[in-house]
């Protein structure tokens, strides 16, 4: 699930500063547990493709910054 995440990033299917669907959102689509879709947010934080606001959300980061 992060790695096609990162895929839709990459080809900028999913562009820099919009949000990301809801963690709950993405366990739905991707048919997975809420915990999957939490690690799958995490993973995507760690490489810098996302940033998370607190009481914002998840938005996809510009490339090359780990920044909206």
């Amino acid at each position: 699930m992060a790695e096609h995440l990162a895929e839709r990033i990459a080809c900028g299917e999913l562009a820099p500063n919009t949000p990301l669907p809801s963690e709950r959102e993405l366990a739905d689509v991707y048919g997975v547990s809420l915990g999957t879709a939490r690690h799958a947010t995490r993973l995507l934080r760690a490489r810098g493709l996302v940033m998370t606001i607190r009481s914002k959300g998840t938005y996809i980061a510009r490339p090359g910054t780990g920044r909206g």
